[in-house]
């Protein structure tokens, strides 16, 4: 069995890369090879697949529900935003450089041969691909040529499900105006309609139903319940970023880049008790955090004069001169030395001066991208982080450059640290129960208290969390059905 099904949204933020996900974990269930697919995917999120291959965050989390390792082949195109107009594009995964949206709207056909090679290769080894959509399908001034929504279905020929978003209000002007907008050939690749995140008593929406089938002549396949979960989400849309207070016992602060990337790599500690992770984008809403975390960004130099310009520098500076443990990942740690150059101009060119609370580190940008995945152990070390010493961890690097330092190692993979200061490449670094318990424990324990809760590791946290998603749409939504509809095909 070879099967497709499409899953498209009415807006960004629909629910389109967890439907995916919980397709695929479903299909898996039913004892299928699935697969997930997303042909061009606009995301500061990425992931390092096992062969050092960089692709959205979103396809590696839709590859772990189908319960197969992550390829590049899932992902083909990758759009790392790097300023308002321009982006790095990264083609089966691997950097190809910057381009400004206008010149990549241009050439973004002669990507075709790419993602077409890469969905028949998934198609190839699969039973049922599931390919996810971006955005909306009717942006009328970029459908021409389009290559992952309606252009990539019909040339594909893959049925599609559309899926409407009514927690935000308007459902039947996205799902029927998304729906009166497509080209009759588009329209009759369409072959039902969800309505996702309803809050409340399913059957008040049972009218609401019944319209949409008459006026578009499609089925409803499920109406989706709110789901409360915690499985990450995708980039400037998520919710947690909008968080700036404290809630908890343990207050954990981290800085918001103008072009923040990889926050998922927190996520694991929003899992325990008491913990609260905020993100803060100005001085004033600091305060005075447990711990303070500056994360990955996609540009770097541009977010350090960010810092500057904003004040968030200085106020940084007061907290670690006062003793707050501050840790750097990935760009964050770049900041935290004392000099960034960037000779080959892969991002803007020059060189600026870091926040130097790591005072022997200095990074040099180089044009040759670092991909890997990781694992090793923190080194014994003093202070605040001393709570990690001898922890085992694992994540993968993604990063532009090198950064040099005659300093001791925070871990056996590299990384520096200087009193409560510390700082590394590894994303994910969080992710084992052996260091978020570690840290979690010690923060308790810097304010006279004691953790009692359990200690968790994210990977089998996610796997509970897909397990309910996969159930939670299980019972919403008609599978039968989908299951017809990619016999029948288009």
């Amino acid at each position: 069995m070879r099967k497709a099904i499409m899953i498209q949204g009415t807006m960004s933020g629909a629910g389109k890369s967890l439907l995916t996900a919980a397709l695929c974990r479903i299909f898996r269930q039913d004892g299928f090879r699935a697969a997930p697919f997303k042909s061009q995917n606009m995301a500061l999120n990425s992931y390092i697949t096992p062969d050092g291959l960089e692709i959205g965050r979103a396809q590696a989390l839709q590859a772990e529900a189908a319960g197969i390792e992550p390829s590049a082949l899932m992902n083909p195109v990758l759009l790392k935003p790097t300023t308002d107009v321009g982006s790095q594009v990264i083609v089966n995964g691997k950097a190809r450089g910057n381009m400004r949206a206008a010149e990549y709207f241009r050439r973004k056909t002669e990507l075709i041969p790419d993602i077409r090679y890469a969905y028949e290769t998934l198609a190839s080894q699969y039973d049922i691909i599931v390919v996810e959509g971006a955005g909306s399908p009717v942006e009328l001034n970029l459908k021409e040529n389009d290559i992952v929504n309606m252009g990539l279905a019909d040339m594909l020929r893959i049925p599609v499900l559309l899926v409407g978003d009514i927690d935000c209000g308007g459902v039947f002007a996205q799902l029927l105006g998304t729906y009166s907008l497509l080209e009759p050939h588009e329209q009759n690749l369409i072959k039902g309609l969800i309505v996702n995140r309803f809050r409340g008593d399913l059957s008040l929406f049972d009218d609401g139903v019944r319209i949409l089938e008459q006026k578009s002549g499609k089925p409803v396949l499920g109406v989706m319940p709110y789901i409360q979960h915690d499985l990450e989400d995708e980039d400037s849309l998520s919710q947690r970023l909008n968080k700036s207070q404290n809630t908890g016992i343990i207050d954990i602060a981290v800085i918001r880049f103008p072009k923040i990337s990889n926050f998922s790599d927190f996520d694991v500690l929003t899992q325990y008790a008491g913990v609260s992770v905020r993100y803060v984008s100005a001085p004033e809403q600091l305060g005075n955090p447990d711990l303070l975390i500056l994360p990955g960004t996609k540009s770097t130099i541009a977010d350090m004069q960010w810092m500057r310009e904003t004040g968030m520098e200085q106020a940084v500076f007061s907290l670690a001169r006062r003793g707050f443990p501050v840790f750097g990942i990935c760009g964050g740690y770049q900041m935290l030395g004392c000099e960034i150059s960037d000779p080959a101009c892969v991002e803007c060119g020059g060189s600026i001066r870091g926040l130097s609370l790591l005072p022997d580190c200095r990074t040099v940008f180089d044009p040759e991208k670092t991909q890997t995945q990781t694992a090793g152990t923190f080194c014994s070390l003093p202070g605040f982080f001393s709570c990690l010493s001898g922890a085992s961890f694992y994540g993968y690097e993604v990063h532009m450059g090198s950064t040099e330092s005659s300093s001791a190692p925070l871990t056996s993979c590299g990384g520096r640290y200087s009193g409560n200061i510390a700082g590394c490449y590894v994303h994910g670094i969080f992710d084992s129960a052996a260091v978020s318990g570690a840290l979690v424990h010690a923060l308790y324990q810097a304010k006279g208290l004691q953790y009692h809760g359990e200690v968790l590791d994210r990977r089998a946290h996610r796997e509970a969390q897909l397990d309910l998603l996969a159930d939670t749409v299980r019972k919403s939504i008609d599978i039968a059905k989908v299951y017809q509809i990619m016999e029948d095909g288009v």
